[in-house]
C-alpha cells in the first residue's frame, strides 16, 4: 500500500522498509503493520489532538513529570509551543510506559523506536502468526474467562507495582496472543504516586474486568479486586505475586479519607462555580 506521510520519515531513516497494511483505525491513533528488515512490526502513528475521540483530561496528566520550567510554563498559558509539548508528552507517556511496564515483565508489545510521532513496536500475532484479535472479539468459556480475568489481575498488580495505572483498561485495549491477555494503549497512563485519581482509575480498571468477565463466569462480578490490591498497595505490602483473595472489607468506624477528600473538592468547585454564575448575573451589562 501506499506509504502515509507519517510514516515517510522512518522509511527514509531506514527503520522501516514499507508498509504492508492498516491494521486498525482507533480513538487515538491509526495503526500500521509495517516491515522492518526481517521483522513484522506494527506502527502506531498518534491523531492529532484535535482529530481524537479521547481528551486529555487533568484527570489523567496530572503528577506528569515535564522536562523543564519553560515547558511547564507554555503548556500553562496554552500557547502554539505549549500545545505542541503538551501533545509529545501525551504520546511520550504510551512510549515511557511500555518501556517501564516490559522490564517490569508485564505483557504490553515491546516499544523499539519512537519518531515523529510514531511508535514502533512489536506485532502481537496469534497462533498463526497474524495480528492478535482483541479481548472483545474472542468467543470465551466459563474457564477461558476466570483464567484470562486471572492473568489480567495480576497484570494489573505488575503494573501497580511498577508505579503505573492503566487507566483506560478493558476489553478493547487487550488483546490475546498464543499466551493469553497483552494489554495495550497506554498513552493515558499515570503515575499512581503522583496522581490523586490513581485509586479511583485503578478500581474501574479492575471492574471493568470483573463486568466483561462477569458475563462468562458470573461469580467475578462479585470480587473485589481493585479494592485489594491498593489496599496492599498504600500499605506497602503489595508484591508482583502477592495473594489475593478478591474480598475486601473496609474496617468499621474509620473514615475513607479520600474519599472524603473528593467530595470535599467536589463541593468546593461547585461553590466556585454557584459564586462565578452569581457574579456574572450581578455584573452589569456595558
Amino acid at each position: 500500500m501506499r506509504t502515509p506521510s507519517r510514516i515517510e520519515p522512518l522509511v527514509a531513516d531506514g527503520l522501516v522498509d514499507h508498509v504492508i497494511r492498516q491494521l486498525m483505525s482507533g480513538k487515538e491513533a491509526m495503526v500500521y503493520v509495517v516491515q522492518c528488515g526481517d521483522e513484522v512490526r506494527c506502527a502506531k502513528v498518534y491523531k492529532e489532538a484535535n482529530k481524537r475521540g479521547f481528551h486529555k483530561a487533568v484527570d489523567y496528566t496530572e503528577g506528569r513529570k515535564i522536562k523543564n520550567s519553560r515547558q511547564a510554563r507554555a503548556m500553562a498559558k496554552g500557547s502554539r509551543y505549549g500545545r505542541q509539548e503538551q501533545e509529545a508528552a501525551w504520546q511520550h507517556a504510551e512510549v515511557d510506559a511500555l518501556r517501564v511496564l516490559a522490564a517490569a515483565g508485564v505483557r504490553v508489545p515491546m516499544p523499539y523506536d519512537f519518531h515523529e510521532g510514531v511508535l514502533l513496536m512489536e506485532l502481537v500475532t496469534d497462533e498463526d502468526g497474524e495480528p492478535a484479535p482483541r479481548l472483545n472479539d474472542v468467543v470465551l468459556s466459563e474457564d477461558d474467562a476466570r483464567q484470562y480475568h486471572a492473568d489480567l489481575v495480576r497484570q494489573v498488580v505488575r503494573m501497580l507495582c511498577a508505579g503505573i495505572v492503566h487507566g483506560d483498561l478493558s476489553e478493547y485495549n487487550v488483546l490475546v496472543d498464543r499466551a493469553g491477555p497483552v494489554i495495550i494503549d497506554l498513552p493515558q497512563a499515570v503515575d499512581a504516586a503522583a496522581n490523586n485519581n490513581a485509586r479511583a482509575m485503578l478500581e474501574r480498571d479492575v471492574d471493568n474486568l470483573a463486568a466483561y468477565f462477569g458475563q462468562f463466569a458470573p461469580e467475578l462480578q462479585e470480587t473485589a479486586y481493585g479494592k485489594e490490591i491498593w489496599s496492599l498497595y498504600e500499605s506497602g505490602k503489595l508484591r508482583p505475586e502477592s495473594a489475593l483473595t478478591g474480598v475486601f472489607q473496609c474496617e468499621d468506624g474509620l473514615a475513607d479519607l479520600d474519599e472524603v477528600m473528593q467530595v470535599i473538592e467536589a463541593a468546593r468547585k461547585e461553590e466556585a462555580v454557584r459564586q462565578a454564575g452569581r457574579t456574572a448575573a450581578e455584573t452589569p451589562a456595558i
